[in-house]
């Protein structure tokens, strides 16, 4: 099966440390130049093109450059200090400050890195000069920083939604209460352990006129997000147009606060740019890879085989968690998103699964891959943003990551958690 050789190829040149992108271009490649049809690799630049150049995908390089901006402005300083103010007097208040922050910051970045790499510098440094743990420092970042793509807007969701020809802001909309949930879960987490572990507090009550100072001084990174999200739910713009509103807005604000620089929006842009050209590169091999996988109808056997064996859908959403556990761990996310998308909903249209449910469950379960070793490149982020030790963050990650789990799960059998605000403001799908 063409799909199986594809995989196979691509964990042997991601095992060789060979980039994501170049994995998956090479992995169809191969697989092209061995099978029977090989005469069509002229095909192949043609399908590249093709799958990076969907307006839809537009809207991702702007909310890159959007939490790109507002790193480079200094915006992630204000979002950390209101947090502090906020609950920073709870016991292991830092990590507490930590979690509410890259909720906050979620509603800006959409992106778990951009989260880990930017928040992070700030969060690690002020846990560890507090006395926290280097390891557990880092492992509270990387696991907060997972609300990245759920809360809106979520470049994982974008994808989806390309994929999937779902609507963006009901996607968005399904995001908020799961990224809730997850924050509310880490909170929970650390405020029960606080019990029993070392953890420091440094103030015995929250400081109120602290906390509307701060609000104060950060209100506009603070409406960020819900500005973003209504502006797309409303229908007042697309996705895309939401994007370039908010690298504007995130410009004002760095003008306004006097802390946007050249050297600031140049690192900015050319970060972006990076970023960007791999997301699409990756994109565009996904989408050369999806039409070979299609020419050897294997979303339709496959589609066949589930529905010709499993008859509850409950029963295939338990054996596709453990299955985006487990591959998760090996296969960079959105990459596995690429390549398993049009592969499965045959199955889930077959099984009356909602698009909407399954996007969410699909895009949280390979979140939980970038905290999971061997392959999970938050590690490797968190590990040189903090100057941890990649073995002590990996172990000090493994309750978070079971609590993340816990999270996928209730997500996963209980659908109104993710289809009731969607359905509530935009009606029935």
């Amino acid at each position: 099966m063409i799909l199986a050789v594809i995989l196979i190829l691509f964990i042997v040149f991601m095992l060789l440390k060979t980039p994501v992108s170049i994995s998956i271009g090479s992995a169809v490649l191969f697989t092209l130049a061995l099978s029977n049809y090989s005469s069509f690799t002229y095909i192949v630049p043609l399908k590249i093109v093709e799958g990076a150049s969907n307006p839809v995908l537009l809207a991702i390089p702007f909310f890159i450059l959007t939490g790109n901006l507002m790193n480079a402005t200094n915006m992630t300083d204000r979002i950390f200090n209101f947090a502090d103010a906020l609950v920073g007097h709870w016991r292991a208040g830092l990590a507490q400050v930590n979690i509410v922050a890259s909720m906050v910051f979620a509603g800006i970045s959409g992106a778990a890195l951009a989260d880990a790499a930017g928040l992070g510098r700030i969060e690690i440094k002020a846990m560890r000069d507090r006395g926290y743990s280097p390891e557990f420092s880092g492992a509270i970042t990387l696991a907060s920083s997972v609300i990245g793509p759920l809360i809106p807007p979520s470049l994982g969701l974008i994808i989806y939604s390309f994929l999937s020809s779902t609507s963006v802001a009901r996607l968005f909309l399904a995001g908020v209460v799961p990224g809730i949930l997850v924050g509310s879960a880490l909170m929970i987490y650390c405020a029960f352990f606080a019990k029993t572990g070392d953890f420091v507090q440094e103030r015995k009550t929250r400081e109120w006129r602290r906390v509307k100072d701060t609000a104060f001084d950060g209100i506009a990174a603070l409406l960020a997000p819900l500005f973003i999200l209504g502006s797309i739910t409303s229908g007042l713009v697309t996705p895309t147009e939401a994007g370039i509103i908010a690298c504007f807005y995130a410009l004002g604000l760095g003008v306004f606060y006097r802390s946007l620089t050249w050297r600031a929006l140049w690192l900015a842009l050319s970060q972006t740019v990076l970023i960007t050209a791999v997301i699409m590169m990756i994109i565009g091999f996904s989408n050369a890879m999806g039409w070979l996988i299609t020419i050897e109808r294997t979303p339709q056997l496959l589609a066949e085989f589930i529905v010709g064996n499993i008859s509850n859908p409950y029963i295939f959403l338990a054996i596709l968690v453990v299955f985006l556990i487990v591959i998760g761990a090996f296969i960079e996310g959105n990459a596995a998103t690429l390549i398993l998308v049009p592969v499965l909903l045959p199955a889930v249209d077959s099984l009356g699964i909602d698009r909407i449910h399954f996007g969410l469950v699909m895009t949280f379960g390979m979140l939980i891959g970038i905290a999971t070793p061997p392959m999970g490149i938050g590690l490797y982020v968190v590990a040189e943003v903090g100057s941890i030790k990649l073995e002590k963050l990996a172990v000090a990650m493994l309750p978070f990551v079971l609590v993340l789990i816990a999270v996928l799960l209730i997500m996963t059998f209980i659908p109104a958690t993710v289809l009731t605000l969607p359905n509530l403001i935009l009606g029935p799908s």
